[in-house]
């Protein structure tokens, strides 16, 4: 009688592994279409659907700099049919800006996978009188809080790579935030603000159509989309090197199998010879790396940008 029970539930078991997804799998993206981000759960999505089945479908629900998004998939079912798409900002750098998050970072999400990363390139108008970093850096030193830097907000990605590279570099700046990315490659194409440090793949198209000269890039080594373009590195700048990523997380309590599947789909996904050429020609970089190396990366950066906006007291508004 026991091995009858035993046989039954084991065969239970595999029942319930083999129907997840049972129903359709929401990829929640906390931001607008049209971004990265939006980009990155659209490319994953119909990848997921042919490996795993099922049908996987995306859910923006932008607000309050992704942590409406981050929040609800945070209190979701942890069945593996909510997931969240999102890039840095809900799961490291707004916890820190925001008096108060509907999540706790740390605890409440499962980490499955970094799918890609990308550095910040500061680039200016073509019409610019700088021609290169040693320009604006004896332009900064010599005229204190003259040359505007856009952002897509406070507390952006190319807000906080412009606060590292003011502390590491010793000089000052004026932050001029926008309501997203659009305005601020506008007003730089126009000239209305002298620079930005923008992320690679928004920037590439105005750069190859000779509309912005990039200067210098965030990454640790050169892109091969820009080999021409030093690194903060090779000019002597240290410890401001910068990747906006984009990740997939899940409610935590997510059952370990549903977890190594999800993984070894995404990680698949993300390597398909009809995605990866074309994830690299946007200046993506393809991370997919496991759930604990993502954990791990995560509390890492959770700590670097909470030092950093505590040291510049930087403000959401």
């Amino acid at each position: 009688m026991k091995r009858f029970w035993l046989f039954f539930l084991m065969a239970w078991w595999a029942g319930t592994v083999y129907a997840w997804p049972d129903k359709p799998v929401t990829l929640l993206v906390p931001f607008p279409p049209g971004g990265s981000t939006d980009l990155i759960a659209r490319t994953l999505a119909p990848k997921l659907q042919e490996k795993l089945g099922g049908n996987f479908i995306i859910d923006n629900k932008a607000g309050a700099t992704g942590t409406i998004g981050a929040g609800l998939v945070a209190r979701a079912a942890p069945d593996g049919h909510t997931l969240l798409v999102s890039s840095l900002g809900p799961y490291v750098i707004a916890p820190h800006l925001l008096a108060k998050v509907p999540y706790d970072a740390l605890k409440d999400f499962e980490y499955i996978s970094v799918a890609v990363q990308a550095p910040n390139v500061l680039v200016v108008p073509s019409s610019s009188p700088h021609k290169s970093m040693t320009d604006v850096l004896a332009y900064q030193k010599a005229n204190p809080d003259k040359m505007t830097f856009a952002s897509s907000g406070n507390g952006s990605s190319d807000h906080l790579t412009a606060e590292l590279y003011w502390l590491q570099t010793g000089t000052t700046g004026i932050h001029v935030p926008y309501k997203g990315g659009g305005p601020v490659m506008s007003d730089l194409l126009g000239a209305q603000v002298d620079s930005s440090f923008m992320n690679i793949n928004t920037a590439m198209p105005q750069i190859i159509a000779g509309k912005l000269r990039a200067l210098s890039i965030t990454s640790a080594k050169r892109s091969p989309l820009l080999p021409q373009v030093p690194t903060f590195e090779e000019l002597g700048i240290k410890e401001a090197n910068v990747t906006s990523w984009q990740a997939v997380a899940a409610p935590r309590g997510l059952p370990a199998d549903i977890k190594t599947r999800l993984h070894a789909s995404i990680v698949s996904a993300l390597n398909d010879p009809q995605v990866k050429p074309k994830l690299l020609e946007l200046g993506f970089e393809i991370v997919a790396n496991t759930p604990e190396q993502f954990t791990s990366f995560q509390a890492a950066e959770f700590v670097r940008w909470k030092k950093l906006i505590e040291v510049r007291n930087i403000k959401p508004d």
